[in-house]
Parts: structure tokens; sequence; C-alpha cells
């Protein structure tokens, strides 16, 4: 046999045996989590508007559910009929852009008509706020992931403002025992934005003895694209199978997207972003070591060096990599920290929980 086949066995064995620890230690850890239940659920029927983020729509019906007197579900295009049958106590729609019909604020404007409290959630702030601030003011309740923009609403005029956080679906990230296919030293998912371009493009040489994955639009954009094409996965890749590849990774990265008005924005007025982004608690959520770029209120949620790493640019970001890579016991730790904390607190069970709390129904 040849001394590579008995390295390839050696490392597969090894690599085996990582993934059956790290996920024994995540186990461990959800064992210890309190269960979730409504202390005083919300006598509220609540007409839900999805946005089409399966990742998130999904999470908020689940605590909708759980949280109400009942939890119906209706198309963007049928919200001003669904309400006027159904005559709910609170309609509540997610972002309201995308996919939502032209005549979106008419109808949210007649919804009010029937005398039916409205609350929208942007959770794309601020990288929408040209029509963010024109939707908004149609609405009784705005809340905003984006704790910079909640000064920005104050502003247009709305007088119901509330900051609410992001979260992740426990029933949808969560630890699981990731098949071979999956295992990666560094993983990446995400459109290229320009700032992700320029940091890839920095750490191209860097990376080319890692087992890399990348997936998303647009990474054609990259100057070095030829020495990290085999490494890309262009397209859209499914949440469930985004789950596969964060916790089949030793080290996942998050950059958030920059903010300035530009081809991939539209944030005519460059409204700052100080939030962090769903990715950061997604991967949380799986057990898996993130290294993030930082955004003013990480602080607030995670503890750096404790339970998420942080990165300034692509010479910190290498050293770091390095660093995990070489220390299992280090980056498991931290990985089964951020679990921890991300089922403690940042689930769709808590953040709509806040939500039934801060409206206030006439």
């Amino acid at each position: 046999m040849k001394n590579t086949n008995k390295w390839d066995i050696g490392e597969s064995y090894r690599s085996g045996f990582l993934e059956g620890y790290r996920f024994g230690g995540c186990q461990a850890v959800l064992e210890r989590i309190p269960l979730q239940g409504p202390s005083s659920p919300s006598s509220y029927r609540v007409l839900y508007i999805p946005q089409s983020f399966e990742a998130i729509d999904r999470g908020v019906t689940e605590a909708l559910k759980e949280l109400t007197v009942e939890c119906i579900v209706a198309a963007p295009e049928s919200a001003l009929t669904m309400a006027a049958s159904l005559r709910p106590d609170l309609v509540l729609v997610m972002n309201g852009l995308h996919v939502f019909p032209p005549d979106h604020e008419e109808q949210i404007l007649a919804i009010r008509g029937l005398g039916i409290h409205t609350a929208v959630w942007f959770v794309d702030d601020p990288y929408f706020t040209d029509d963010t601030v024109r939707i908004a003011r149609c609405y009784d309740e705005v809340f905003t992931h984006e704790l910079e923009c909640v000064a920005l609403y104050r502003r247009m005029g709305c007088e119901h403002v509330h900051y609410l956080p992001l979260a992740a679906n426990p029933q949808m990230f969560r630890p699981i025992r990731a098949s071979a296919e999956y295992h990666y030293d560094v993983c990446f998912i995400g459109n290229a934005f320009w700032n992700r371009v320029e940091l890839f493009d920095q750490m191209a040489s860097y990376l080319q003895d890692k087992k890399v994955f990348i997936a998303g639009g647009f990474w054609d954009r990259l100057e070095k694209y030829d020495q990290l094409s085999r490494f890309i996965h262009s397209g859209w890749i499914p949440a469930e199978e985004t789950v596969s590849y964060y916790n089949g990774s030793k080290i996942v990265i998050n950059l958030h997207r920059p903010t300035t008005a530009g081809s991939d924005n539209r944030n005519g007025i460059n409204s700052p972003g100080g939030s962090i982004n769903p990715r950061t608690y997604e991967i949380g959520g799986c057990g898996t070591l993130q290294i993030t770029d930082v955004r003013g209120d990480l602080a607030a949620h995670y503890e750096p060096g404790y339970d998420i790493e942080t990165f300034t640019d692509a010479a910190e970001l290498q050293r770091k990599i390095d660093y995990y890579l070489s220390h299992d016991r280090e980056r498991l730790h931290i990985a089964w920290r951020s679990l921890w904390t991300t089922r403690l607190k940042h689930t769709f069970h808590e953040r709509i929980g806040r939500l039934l709390a801060a409206v206030k129904i006439p």
C-alpha cells in the first residue's frame, strides 16, 4: 500500500473521529439547555405574511404557532383579502420587499382602515432603505433588526419603532452528523459582494493547500477566479444543505455585506450597518467555529474570543484559520459555547415573544 493511501486512511479516520467528538459535545450542550415554553402565551390571532426567506419564515411561523392563539399564513398578494375575511388581531409582515406586489402599501393602509393592527419586521436593513423608509410609514408598528435604523424610521415619522435582532431557527440550524462530502477546512456561503471579493482575492494563494468550499452568486467577479474556481459552487444552496456544510466545516467565515449605495444595495442615504446578520446566529446554531468581521452590535450578542472569533483583515483571518485548524480542542470549545449562547438567547421563540409583548393593539 502506498504511503499516500495510508495518509488518506489516517486523515479520514481523524476527520471522522473529530466529527463524532464535535457532535457528541453539541448533544451534551443541548441536553443542558432549558426547554422553552410560553409562560404567558399571547391571546392574539395573527395573520403572518412571509417574505419567502425559508430559514426566517419557518422559524417565525413555528414561534407564532407556539405563542399565539392562532397563526394563519397568507401570501403577500392576498394579505388584504385574508385580513378582511379572517379579521385577525394583528397582521405581521416580514420585510415587505422583493416578492410583494406593487400595491403592497395600499393593501396595508386598507387593512388598517378595517381597524386591524399592522406590523412589519425589516430584516434586510439597511440595504434597501430607499424602499423601507416609504413602506414603514404605512404600518402601526415597525420592527427592524438593524439598530442603526431605529432613529431613521422615527425621523421619517413612524411613531412606534422597535429594535428586534434576528435569530436562528433551532429546528433547522442545529447540530447534525455531517457526512464526508461536507467536510471542509474552511467554508463561506453567500453572494460575492465587493468586500467579500476583495477578501478572497487577497487570500487566494493562502487557501491553495486548504480544503475550501465557497458558494453563492457573482463569484466570477474575483480577479483570481482561476485560482479559486475549484472551490466555488455557483448558485443558491438550500437551507438544509447549508446546515450540512456548516456542520461539516471546521471553520465557517462570516463577512457582512457593505452598506454603501451601489449596484448591490438600494441605500441611497448610506445608512450605516451596526447589527449582525442572520448568518451569525445560524452558524452558531450548528455548533461550528465562526470567524466573523466585527459589527458594532456583535458584543451585545456574542463574546469575541469566547463563543465566536473575529477578524479585521485578511492577515488576521489567515492567522486565526491556521491556529484553529491546528488546535482542535480550542476550536471545538468555542463552537460549543456558541451553540449554548445561540440556543439560550437567540431563537425565534425568544424574538417573537418580544415582538408580541411590544405591540400595542388598541
